[in-house]
């Protein structure tokens, strides 16, 4: 079975940091673009960050640079996201994905991403 197992998540103040990870099982990581997405209450699932297969490019959109940090762990099998100076606009389900499309200008579509993780809720209060 293929899956993206996260762990991490929470409830932090504004200006605090959080760490998720995703673990994947049943498929080569290192072969898959990876991308944490989120979605807020009554808004379309975004691309937050995502990296190619192999290393290379990272995307980060514009909201989170300089705050977040993706990195992966192949021979883990792991990817991380650490957030910090975190805000109330930050708030939402964060997921990883992993697909097969490449990081061009931004994260794939999500309906391109292949394989999904639960989500976990991230608050941040002001």
């Amino acid at each position: 079975m293929c899956s993206c197992r996260r762990s991490g998540g929470g409830l932090v103040q504004a200006g605090g940091s959080l760490r998720l990870s995703c673990a994947a099982s049943g498929f080569p990581l290192h072969s898959y673009t990876i991308g944490w997405f989120r979605q807020a209450p009554g808004k379309e699932r975004e691309g937050v960050s995502c990296i190619n297969s192999h290393g290379g490019l990272t995307y980060y959109t514009d909201s989170v640079k300089g705050r977040f940090t993706f990195s992966r762990d192949n021979a883990k099998k792991t990817v991380y996201l650490q957030m910090t100076s975190l805000k109330p606009e930050d708030t939402a389900v964060y997921y990883c994905a992993a697909g097969r499309r490449r990081v061009v200008g931004g994260c794939p579509r999500p309906g391109d991403m292949e394989y999904w993780g639960a989500g976990t809720q991230v608050t941040v209060s002001s």
